[in-house]
């Protein structure tokens, strides 16, 4: 199947070759023809399956056959969560619009808002926020919603983790009842399931990847080690398997930049990026890192589901995840698009509870390579997780996530758009 027998007109179509794309994804494939034909979507579909493009193709087509936007008004409006997706999502509607008349933004906090809400006031056909910066905007009287025609939910589940849920609300009731409203996801679960009730109307439900599995193309493996080795356990990885880009996850902002100094004392170029860093110092850090000027790049979850790297050879998983489903998000930023790539968790002693969990919701026992002169002092006991091939052992039922869950130590906060949770 080719994009042109999905329906989408020329102009768009030209887009898509010129960026070096002929065969739409399997996503592509079922939520393209739903879109153009008006109809509400709710997808549960991995970072790196082109669900992006899934909607910004036919939400474009469908713009174009319409009148352009009215002075600080949005016809279609995408929410995501971190500035990072934002601007990832933003950058896609450019690319796939650059032969429309249409007009888009992108607003998020962080970076002043006197220049978003001048590209406001023109009006635009695409507006790509993130909540809290979007409803400062709408205070300050900069957007109005009356001509609304399409709300995206880009993952949603994301959002939802990161206590979004009060301000996204609040942007629903300033929308019109009539429109076209769109959910993507990772995991749909209950609370998502909740708040799609009443939000999307007779939806097409669109699947591409069974839930909670990592891609086939990723290869996973565990080195158990102490805690206090970690750090030194990486530069040798980094450096005898000659990495040139990897993409490593630290559980709280500290923890990265303690990691990136002591990476850099090494002579390995490496940077930090997290809730902390300013919009352009984690701007520049991604670009040194795509570029390869940087070879490290120590993130916090808050990093996991808005950065867009093609064929990322190595994540490495330095501290685990709290909550389980957040492993998948962060492995799936190897092994994209049938590339193939290799996740690598640092797992000391007392982080077994949280294997375990991983295990359980992916059904996969990881491999352990124990490397040679960082044996652990402290063992890490065998998983719990069918420890034996052929052996029938029902796994337990995995825990729910804790509600409200962040980035760490709270380093999701700056991606709010600057807005302090709202306690219920």
């Amino acid at each position: 199947m080719s994009f042109a027998s999905l329906g989408l007109p020329t102009s768009i179509l030209d887009a898509v070759t010129a960026k070096g794309y002929t065969t739409p994804s399997p996503i592509q494939m079922e939520a393209i023809p739903a879109v153009l034909a008006g109809r509400d979507v709710m997808a549960a579909a991995q970072t790196g399956t082109g669900k992006t493009a899934g909607f910004t193709l036919p939400i474009l087509a469908r713009l174009s056959e319409g009148k352009l936007a009215r002075p600080n008004q949005a016809r279609a409006l995408v929410l995501t969560p971190t500035r990072e997706l934002a601007a990832q999502v933003g950058e896609s509607v450019a690319t796939y619009g650059k032969n429309l008349p249409l007009r888009s933004t992108v607003v998020f906090g962080g970076v002043k808002i006197n220049p978003q809400m001048m590209a406001l006031r023109k009006g635009v056909d695409v507006l790509v926020a993130t909540p809290g910066r979007l409803l400062d905007l709408y205070q300050q009287r900069a957007v109005r919603f009356d001509d609304l025609e399409v709300l995206v939910l880009d993952e949603a589940d994301r959002m939802l983790d990161m206590g979004f849920i009060h301000d996204i609300k609040k942007i629903l009731a300033l929308l019109p009842a009539k429109r076209q409203t769109l959910m993507f996801s990772a995991t749909f679960s209950s609370e998502i399931r909740a708040l799609a009730k009443g939000l999307v109307h007779d939806p097409v439900s669109v699947s591409v990847t069974p839930p909670n599995a990592a891609a086939p193309t990723v290869e996973q493996w565990i080195s158990p080690v102490d805690k206090n080795q970690k750090s030194a356990l990486l530069a040798k990885l980094i450096v005898e398997n000659k990495w040139q880009q990897v993409l490593v996850f630290s559980k709280t902002k500290h923890g990265a930049n303690r990691l990136t100094k002591f990476l850099e004392a090494r002579g390995i170029r490496a940077a930090a990026i997290h809730g902390n860093k300013s919009q352009g110092a984690r701007t520049k850090a991604l670009a040194d890192f795509k570029r390869g000027a940087t070879r490290i790049l120590v993130a916090t979850d808050i990093a996991a589901r808005g950065l867009d790297i093609d064929q990322l050879p190595q994540v490495v998983n330095f501290d685990l995840p709290n909550v389980p489903e957040d492993y998948v998000h962060r492995i799936g930023r190897t092994g994209r698009a049938g590339s193939t790539g290799q996740a690598v968790s640092l797992v000391s002693a007392d982080e077994l509870k949280q294997l375990q969990d991983i295990e359980r919701v992916t059904s996969k026992v990881l491999e352990r390579r124990v490397i040679p002169g960082f044996e652990p002092v402290h063992a890490l006991p065998v998983s719990k997780v069918n420890p034996h091939p052929g052996r029938s052992h029902s796994p337990k039922k995995p825990k729910k996530p804790k509600v409200g869950h962040r980035d760490g130590v709270r380093s999701g906060d700056n991606a709010r758009g600057h807005r302090p949770p709202t306690k219920s």
